[in-house]
């Protein structure tokens, strides 16, 4: 069974598209710091690691995924991104909670801006190719300034 759900959530991440891929990212981000919360208020340091570390790897992805020179905000982006991944170890080596709180309240508003714009953007009409051949330029960047 496992292989089945394990299969099932490879396509559905392959076949989503970047904005939605993006808020999926964030998502899950928040599910693992609240788990490693979980986790290290009941006194399960490996538990927690765990959950930190994939955390950790979806801050990684963002990272290499961001082009900076994108958008206005991308160097301030990566900063925060830098200062979460140095945050999610740290909290991971001590076993704070507090900081995986804080790291938490780090993630929020990103996220939560993120699915603002993926929501708008499902409600902006995209010219087909024909109509806007500028269009290949743009999406070569990627969408949100994500690669």
């Amino acid at each position: 069974m496992p292989d089945i759900r394990a299969r099932y959530m490879a396509d559905a991440v392959a076949t989503v598209g970047p904005a939605r891929l993006l808020t999926m990212l964030y998502d899950r981000m928040l599910l693992d710091v609240d788990r490693a919360v979980e986790s290290l208020q009941a006194g399960d340091r490996p538990g927690a690691s765990s959950h930190l570390m994939h955390a950790q790897e979806i801050v990684a992805e963002l990272i290499v995924s961001l082009d900076e020179q994108a958008w206005d905000g991308g160097p301030q982006l990566m900063s925060i991104y830098r200062f979460l991944l140095t945050e999610l170890v740290e909290t991971g080596v001590r076993g704070d909670v507090e900081k995986a709180r804080a790291c938490r309240g780090l993630i929020e508003p990103l996220a939560e801006a993120w699915h603002e714009a993926a929501r708008s953007l499902a409600h902006v009409d995209i010219p087909t190719q024909p109509d806007a051949p500028a269009l290949e330029t743009a999406t070569s960047v990627g969408l949100l300034g994500v690669g």
